[in-house]
């Protein structure tokens, strides 16, 4: 009986998204190897920064349809110094979100074996941490626009965008996540007391939808409060909900609390699969690294194991897990987390431990 083979659409973009994409790439096919029973078909495509400047435009016309034939989509990272930060982000990462219906995105947060965190005081298994960020609405839905900019007193407007059916469909997920996990409990983050109308149906929806899941142990917190209460009090939070903006910098201040923003994973799904969804870390393009080979390809590996866990392979995507976090507790880490190896020392030992297992 021949493989299955799964078809990925692999986007590198700029800088280190380059660079961790083909680490990812060569991780997964050592992946493959080793299980025996699929193997990865990878279709590359160029829509990064240097082309947008080469032709105008990120995503070709038609692009995002052929997307839609693929099993699942693996993104490196967009962003240059030559184009202006909104223009990469609008030209193409929110596009492809908003296109493929990815209306969630996941980002675990945990500290790995072999790294610690900055806090003095939280230890391996104190800090782990499920973020669900509505992944479509919110600030980034894209209202707004600016007028008066001639005449020297330009007005400009974004407007957050919250609808009865896009929060409630985060919120199931949240609650359908919390209750999966052992400790069943879901904080969701608001910021009601200043955004009266937006963040208050945010609030009630949440807690019209808690009714239902009664064996999950929910909590409210305004964002400003859980910044102070991730820091302080990391072992009383599991999963959290919250919107896109707030998702986004709380997961990141998440990360560095787990030890480094390159460690970092996430997924953005389509739960109702009509579409594929995307994996990727959320380090960004770094061009102060790029092309130094020192990227912690470590948030795109753990990105690598969500996409394979989303396409069926439970039992594969756990053991990718455990190679990585065999090889950082060898201490084969990049500078980043304490280590002093470079992506491709990270990556050949990741697919020499993934060798390894498949002979035990």
């Amino acid at each position: 009986m021949s493989n299955k083979t799964y078809n990925i659409a692999a986007i590198p973009g700029d800088g280190i998204g380059i660079e961790i994409t083909e680490a990812a790439t060569k991780v997964l096919n050592a992946l493959a190897l080793s299980v025996g029973r699929f193997d990865f078909a990878f279709t590359s495509f160029d829509w990064s920064s240097k082309t947008y400047n080469e032709r105008g435009y990120y995503i070709p016309p038609g692009g995002i349809d052929k997307l839609k034939g693929y099993d699942a989509i693996y993104f490196g990272a967009v962003g240059w110094p030559d184009v202006p930060d909104h223009i990469s982000l609008w030209g193409l990462m929110l596009p492809l979100r908003n296109s493929l219906c990815q209306y969630v995105n996941v980002r675990p947060t945990r500290i790995l074996n072999g790294t610690s965190s900055p806090l003095s005081a939280c230890k391996r298994g104190d800090l782990d941490w499920v973020i669900i960020r509505e992944n479509s609405e919110g600030e980034y839905a894209g209202h707004g626009g600016e007028t008066h900019t001639h005449f020297g007193s330009a007005v400009a407007t974004d407007v957050s965008i919250y609808t009865q059916s896009g929060i409630e469909r985060v919120m199931h997920f949240a609650f359908e996540t919390a209750r999966s996990r052992p400790k069943k409990k879901l904080t969701m983050v608001t910021k009601s007391n200043a955004q009266r109308h937006g963040m208050v149906l945010w609030d009630r929806i949440f807690h019209e939808i808690r009714k239902e899941y009664p064996d999950v142990d929910a909590d409210t917190m305004l964002v400003d409060a859980m910044t102070v209460r991730m820091v302080l009090q990391p072992t009383s939070l599991d999963t959290i909900v919250a919107t896109n903006l707030h998702g986004d910098i709380l997961s990141d201040l998440a990360a560095a609390l787990s030890g480094s923003i390159g460690t970092a994973p996430s997924s953005n799904l389509d739960p109702t699969r009509k579409n594929p969804s995307m994996f990727e870390p959320i380090h960004g393009s770094a061009p102060n690294i790029a092309g130094k080979g020192i990227a912690n390809p470590v948030g795109a590996f753990w990105s690598a194991v969500e996409m394979v866990a989303w396409i069926g392979e439970k039992d594969a995507s756990v053991r990718l897990m455990k190679a990585i976090e065999n090889v950082t507790g060898r201490g084969v880490k990049t500078a980043d987390i304490g280590g002093s190896a470079s992506t491709n020392e990270v990556t050949e030992a990741v697919c020499a431990e993934l060798e390894q297992l498949c002979k035990n």
